[in-house]
């Protein structure tokens, strides 16, 4: 039997979220990206298709900021703790978020995290061996 891997993205570029949902599928059929239409939607779609990973990008602006992505992080642990959480930063232009991306990782408070230059495959197999 199949077992799909739901796997929520929620970014601010939605070329890039594409680019990453479509790299999912090419590498295995298993997984099911789904795209938030916003960081206020995307805890509620986490619960309502049970998501096993949800992929947030992290920036210096609201509502991408580190913080509120540790907030959504937060509620969804309480209602989906298996849910592995990893967030993509650009270690180029954010430096000291990136910094700050790869403590939470550190801390314990992601399951991984990973840059924004990587290429598709790799982001694939990153997800894959979550």
């Amino acid at each position: 039997m199949r077992i799909l891997r739901r796997v929520v993205i929620d970014m601010q570029n939605i070329l890039f979220a594409d680019a990453i949902a479509e790299a999912l599928r090419r590498f295995d059929s298993d997984f099911e990206p789904v795209m938030s239409e916003s960081p206020g939607k995307t805890l509620a779609l986490c619960n309502a298709i049970l998501a096993n990973i949800l992929i947030m990008e992290v920036t210096a602006y609201a509502p991408w900021k580190l913080e509120k992505r540790m907030k959504i992080r937060d509620e969804l642990r309480k209602r989906n703790p298996d849910c592995k959480i990893v967030l993509v930063v650009d270690e180029n232009t954010e430096k000291k978020l990136a910094d700050q991306v790869r403590q939470a990782k550190k801390d314990g408070l992601v399951d991984n995290f990973i840059y924004g230059s990587i290429s598709s495959s790799y982001l694939s197999a990153v997800i894959d061996a979550l």
